[in-house]
C-alpha cells in the first residue's frame, strides 16, 4: 500500500500526452517555418526598420506643435465626411434589405435567387472600399458622390450578411400560422418577419453607420471626397502641423461616433 502511494506520489501530472505534444510541436514549428518564410519573402529593408524610431521622434518632432490654421477648412471637410458616411448607410439600406431577403435561406423564392443574392453579398465584401472608391472616381470622377457609392457597395456585403443570417434565425411559428390563414407574402413579411428582426436591424445599421465614418475618412486619400483630401494635400505639400491638426480631428470624430453609436444601441436594444 505504502509503495502504491508512493508510486502515484512521484507521478507528474501532464496535460498532454506524447503524442499530443509531438502534434502540437509539429504545427508550432510549421507555423514559424510559414512565418519565417513570408517575411523572407516580402523582402524587407531591414536598415529602415531599424531606423524608424528616429524617423518617428523626427516627423513627431516636425508636427508639433499642431497648426490651427486651416480649421475652418478642416471642420467642413469632417462634416463632408459625416455626409458621406450618412448618405451611404441610408442608401444602402434599401439595396441591402432586398439581397438578404433572397440570399436567406427560408426567404429566398428558389435556389437561383439564393445563390444570386450570396454571390452579390460575398462580392461586395471581396472588395475592399478604397477599391471601390478608385473604380467610381475613374467613373464619375474625384468628389462627394465616388465616395458616397465606394461606401454602399462595401457596405451591401456588410448589411446583407447579417440581415440574411437575422432572418435564418427567426421563429417560424409565427410565419406558418399566417400562411395557414391565407396571407399573402407581403403581410408575412411586414407582420411575421420584419417584427423579429428590427432589433437586429437597428443594431447593424448602427454599427455599419460607425464604421462607414472611419472609413469615409480614408476615401479622400483616392480623391473620393471627405477629410482624406485635405490630409493628402497637407502630406504632399510637407505640411505636418497641419497634419498633426486633421489626424487629432479624424480621431475626435470617431470617438464622438463612438459615443453616439454606443448612445443610440443603448436607446434600441
Amino acid at each position: 500500500m505504502v509503495d502504491h502511494a508512493q508510486q502515484l506520489a512521484d507521478r507528474i501530472w501532464q496535460r498532454y500526452d506524447r503524442k499530443q505534444r509531438l502534434i502540437r510541436y509539429a504545427v508550432l514549428l510549421a507555423t514559424l517555418m510559414v512565418v519565417v518564410w513570408a517575411v523572407r519573402d516580402i523582402d524587407i529593408f531591414w536598415p529602415w526598420v531599424w531606423d524608424a524610431p528616429n524617423q518617428i521622434s523626427g516627423l513627431g518632432a516636425r508636427m508639433w506643435p499642431p497648426s490651427t490654421a486651416g480649421l475652418n477648412g478642416i471642420i467642413a471637410a469632417l462634416i463632408e465626411t459625416v455626409h458621406i458616411a450618412t448618405l451611404a448607410t441610408f442608401l444602402t439600406i434599401f439595396l441591402a434589405l432586398p439581397v438578404a431577403y433572397i440570399a436567406a435561406q427560408n426567404t429566398t423564392p428558389n435556389r437561383a435567387c439564393l445563390w444570386l443574392g450570396r454571390f452579390i453579398l460575398v462580392s461586395s465584401r471581396s472588395v475592399n472600399t478604397i477599391i471601390w472608391a478608385l473604380l467610381f472616381v475613374a467613373i464619375f470622377g474625384p468628389g462627394v458622390l465616388a465616395g458616397i457609392l465606394a461606401i454602399v457597395f462595401r457596405s451591401i456585403g456588410f448589411i446583407g450578411k447579417l440581415m440574411g443570417e437575422a432572418i435564418e434565425e427567426i421563429d417560424r411559428r409565427p410565419v406558418e400560422a399566417m400562411e395557414a390563414t391565407g396571407a399573402s407574402k407581403a403581410k408575412v413579411v411586414a407582420y411575421a418577419i420584419v417584427p423579429q428582426v428590427m432589433p437586429a436591424f437597428f443594431a447593424i445599421v448602427i454599427l455599419r453607420w460607425d464604421i462607414n465614418i472611419r472609413e469615409s475618412t480614408v476615401l479622400g486619400l483616392v480623391g473620393a471626397g471627405g477629410i482624406g483630401v485635405i490630409l493628402q494635400g497637407a502630406i504632399d505639400t510637407f505640411a505636418w502641423p497641419t497634419v498633426a491638426t486633421i489626424l487629432m480631428a479624424i480621431i475626435v470624430l470617431v470617438l464622438i461616433g463612438e459615443a453616439v453609436t454606443s448612445l443610440l444601441r443603448s436607446k434600441v436594444l
